[in-house]
């Protein structure tokens, strides 16, 4: 009896101390994502897109404006990031009139490499329309970070958008 309290104990020990690693890893995600404020640029084949980045809210939200040549006048974007109690969310406000709601499923302080995954959108016509579904951030330097958009239609990956950025000065 005495061991299987033993391990019973160890497996709550690892999964407490997995938590918390991972409530570390989204405030560190979500400081990074902080020290994004300001305005980037990207050339892609398509052109040039721009984001700008601001902490508001005191300091409890991020909003991305993003923009691109290819889009046409009122089409630009909005994603706000923040913080749900240990958990770092996104709200994507898209063109395609929803709004994907997405969570931070890892986060790779060595690499800077922060994934999203779709929990649930509004504005959905149905289960098989066109969302953003995944995104990916690589965070490269402190004037170069990288992302790559997913985007599902039919319930399958339909393309991917991926740029990398440089701070403008």
């Amino acid at each position: 009896m005495k061991l299987r309290v033993l391990a019973v104990g160890a497996i709550l020990a690892s999964t407490l101390s997995a938590a918390a690693a991972s409530q570390g890893n989204q405030a560190a995600a979500f400081t990074q994502l902080k020290s994004l404020a300001g305005n980037w640029e990207a050339t892609t084949g398509k052109g040039k897109s721009r984001a700008r980045y601001e902490v508001v809210s005191g300091g409890s939200a991020v909003i991305e404006h993003f923009d691109s040549d290819d889009l046409g006048p009122g089409n630009a974007m909005v994603t706000v990031y923040y913080l749900d109690g240990d958990r770092l969310q996104l709200t994507h406000y898209c063109m395609a009139h929803n709004q994907p709601h997405m969570q931070a499923e890892s986060f790779d302080n060595a690499t800077g490499e922060l994934r999203f995954a779709f929990v649930n959108a509004t504005g959905l016509s149905g289960p098989e329309a066109g969302h953003m579904h995944n995104a990916t951030f690589r965070f490269i330097d402190a004037d170069h970070f990288s992302t790559d958009w997913q985007f599902y239609e039919g319930g399958k990956p339909k393309f991917s958008e991926a740029v990398q950025y440089t701070r403008v000065r």
